[in-house]
Protein backbone atom coordinates (compact mmCIF):
# COMPACT_ATOMS: atom_id res chain seq x y z
CA UNK A 1 0.00 0.00 0.00
CA UNK A 2 1.61 3.21 -1.16
CA UNK A 3 1.84 5.94 1.82
CA UNK A 4 0.22 9.51 1.61
CA UNK A 5 3.03 12.16 2.42
CA UNK A 6 1.72 15.78 3.11
CA UNK A 7 3.89 18.11 1.83
CA UNK A 8 4.49 21.53 3.58
CA UNK A 9 6.56 24.21 2.19
CA UNK A 10 8.55 25.88 4.89
CA UNK A 11 9.48 28.64 2.88
CA UNK A 12 5.79 29.95 2.98
CA UNK A 13 5.23 33.14 4.41
CA UNK A 14 2.39 35.49 5.44
CA UNK A 15 2.51 39.09 5.16
CA UNK A 16 3.03 41.22 7.93
CA UNK A 17 0.62 44.54 8.05
CA UNK A 18 2.78 47.17 7.28
CA UNK A 19 3.50 49.84 10.30
CA UNK A 20 1.76 52.96 10.13
CA UNK A 21 2.30 56.28 12.28
CA UNK A 22 -0.16 58.31 14.15
CA UNK A 23 2.06 61.96 13.71
CA UNK A 24 0.36 64.50 15.63
CA UNK A 25 1.21 68.35 13.98
CA UNK A 26 2.04 71.19 16.14
CA UNK A 27 0.41 74.47 16.10
CA UNK A 28 -0.08 77.46 18.54
CA UNK A 29 -3.74 77.20 19.11
CA UNK A 30 -3.60 74.50 22.16
CA UNK A 31 -2.08 74.10 25.45
CA UNK A 32 0.10 70.98 26.94
CA UNK A 33 -3.22 70.44 29.27
CA UNK A 34 -5.21 69.95 25.81
CA UNK A 35 -2.65 67.85 24.03
CA UNK A 36 -1.90 65.51 27.85
CA UNK A 37 -5.51 65.12 27.91
CA UNK A 38 -6.26 64.26 24.66
CA UNK A 39 -3.00 61.62 24.52
CA UNK A 40 -4.37 60.00 27.59
CA UNK A 41 -8.44 59.98 26.72
CA UNK A 42 -7.61 58.68 22.89
CA UNK A 43 -4.53 56.37 23.33
CA UNK A 44 -4.35 55.47 27.15
CA UNK A 45 -1.11 57.21 27.18
CA UNK A 46 0.67 57.37 30.63
CA UNK A 47 0.62 61.31 32.18
CA UNK A 48 4.18 60.73 31.62
CA UNK A 49 4.26 59.99 27.91
CA UNK A 50 1.59 62.03 27.01
CA UNK A 51 3.60 65.15 28.79
CA UNK A 52 6.81 63.97 27.04
CA UNK A 53 4.70 64.00 23.75
CA UNK A 54 3.04 67.45 24.61
CA UNK A 55 6.65 68.95 25.15
CA UNK A 56 7.65 67.29 21.80
CA UNK A 57 5.16 68.40 19.43
CA UNK A 58 5.65 71.81 20.96
CA UNK A 59 9.56 71.69 20.52
CA UNK A 60 9.88 69.48 17.19
CA UNK A 61 6.97 70.55 15.45
CA UNK A 62 5.28 66.73 15.21
CA UNK A 63 5.46 63.89 17.12
CA UNK A 64 4.33 60.19 17.06
CA UNK A 65 1.84 59.27 18.95
CA UNK A 66 1.79 55.40 18.01
CA UNK A 67 2.66 52.89 15.28
CA UNK A 68 -0.02 50.11 14.29
CA UNK A 69 -1.73 48.72 11.40
CA UNK A 70 -3.25 51.17 8.83
CA UNK A 71 -7.23 50.88 9.94
CA UNK A 72 -6.08 51.51 13.66
CA UNK A 73 -3.73 54.77 12.61
CA UNK A 74 -6.81 55.68 10.28
CA UNK A 75 -8.77 55.60 13.29
CA UNK A 76 -6.77 57.29 15.63
CA UNK A 77 -6.29 60.13 13.46
CA UNK A 78 -9.98 60.62 13.18
CA UNK A 79 -10.21 60.81 16.75
CA UNK A 80 -7.52 63.53 17.23
CA UNK A 81 -9.13 65.63 13.77
CA UNK A 82 -12.52 65.17 15.75
CA UNK A 83 -10.88 65.94 19.64
CA UNK A 84 -12.38 69.55 19.25
CA UNK A 85 -10.81 72.98 20.22
CA UNK A 86 -8.79 73.59 22.99
CA UNK A 87 -11.23 75.33 25.91
CA UNK A 88 -8.36 76.60 27.72
CA UNK A 89 -6.82 78.74 24.32
CA UNK A 90 -9.57 81.53 23.03
CA UNK A 91 -7.77 81.34 20.17
CA UNK A 92 -8.36 77.96 19.38
CA UNK A 93 -10.89 77.39 16.47
CA UNK A 94 -11.23 73.37 16.28
CA UNK A 95 -8.95 70.07 16.81
CA UNK A 96 -5.04 69.72 16.51
CA UNK A 97 -4.10 68.42 12.90
CA UNK A 98 -2.76 64.62 12.49
CA UNK A 99 -1.45 62.64 9.33
CA UNK A 100 -0.72 59.03 9.26
CA UNK A 101 2.46 57.88 7.41
CA UNK A 102 4.32 54.18 6.48
CA UNK A 103 6.72 53.87 9.36
CA UNK A 104 9.56 52.24 7.34
CA UNK A 105 11.65 55.09 9.47
CA UNK A 106 10.63 53.68 12.33
CA UNK A 107 8.46 54.77 15.09
CA UNK A 108 8.92 55.91 18.74
CA UNK A 109 6.48 54.29 19.63
CA UNK A 110 6.82 50.18 18.94
CA UNK A 111 3.19 49.46 19.84
CA UNK A 112 1.94 47.37 16.81
CA UNK A 113 -0.34 45.21 19.15
CA UNK A 114 -3.16 47.65 19.79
Amino acid sequence: MASTKTQTNPETSTDQPVPWNVVLLDDDEHSYEYVIRMMQELFGHSIERAFQIAKTVDTEGRVICLTTHKEHAELKRDQILAYGRDPIMEESKGSMSAIIEPAEFGGEDDDTTE
